[in-house]
């Protein structure tokens, strides 16, 4: 997405509707819910909302931070923000 939204301003109708698809779909692909947050301008919270909300199931907590199973998921990562 890479559109910072309005701080503070109040998502509603087929612009939250539009949102949420999109941040689904990208969680979806295995991007981080932090990572989200950052690129929108919203907290983590409000993302965690938005993707609640969609009716997302949500991802165990962490992941891999060491070894062949970190890097593969640091290179899916990239993938997506590409």
């Amino acid at each position: 997405m890479n559109a910072q939204l309005p701080k503070g301003s109040r998502i509603t109708g087929e612009g939250r509707n539009d949102l949420s698809a999109s941040l689904a779909a990208r969680y979806n692909r295995g991007e981080s819910i932090r990572s989200m947050a950052d690129d929108i301008g919203r907290s983590y919270g409000f993302v965690h909302g938005v993707l609640v909300e969609a009716g997302v199931t949500m991802r165990s907590r962490g992941g891999a931070t060491r070894g062949a199973a970190a890097e593969a998921r640091r290179a899916a990562a990239k993938k997506v923000n590409a």
